[in-house]
């Protein structure tokens, strides 16, 4: 039999969360233990905000529906549906969703998302 040359995710890792943000992990550490990159699909809910971060990996996000409030540095960013960003490694940033729908984007990290690496700060 030969050798399959792609792999075929259909039941990605749903990262547990106590905020209410879906997770579902195709590719990366936590479902396929590749450390190079990971693919996530992600669902923030209204009003939905995660602490200040300064993660040591490189995160692009393309958003499907909604808006997402991206705090980097000093600067305050809005994306919309259609619209993607990379954020490099060592940024500094906050994620948000302060509008009054969910937000479902993709998420990739180049090396992949560990939570040993994200470097939250504590609320």
């Amino acid at each position: 039999m030969a050798k399959k040359n792609y792999t075929l995710q259909k039941n990605p890792f749903v990262v547990p969360t106590d905020d209410g943000k879906y997770i579902g992990e195709h590719f990366g550490k936590a479902s396929d233990g590749n450390s190079e990159l990971s693919i996530a699909h992600m669902i923030a809910p209204p009003n939905w905000s995660e602490p200040f971060q300064t993660p040591e990996f490189d995160e692009y996000t393309f958003i499907f529906s909604g808006q997402k409030q991206f705090i980097i540095e000093d600067e305050k960013i809005i994306l919309k549906a259609g619209e993607s960003i990379r954020i490099n490694a060592g940024t500094r940033v906050q994620y948000s969703n302060p509008f009054d729908e969910p937000c479902t984007y993709i998420s990739v990290c180049k090396p992949a998302f560990d939570f040993n690496k994200v470097n939250r700060e504590a609320l």
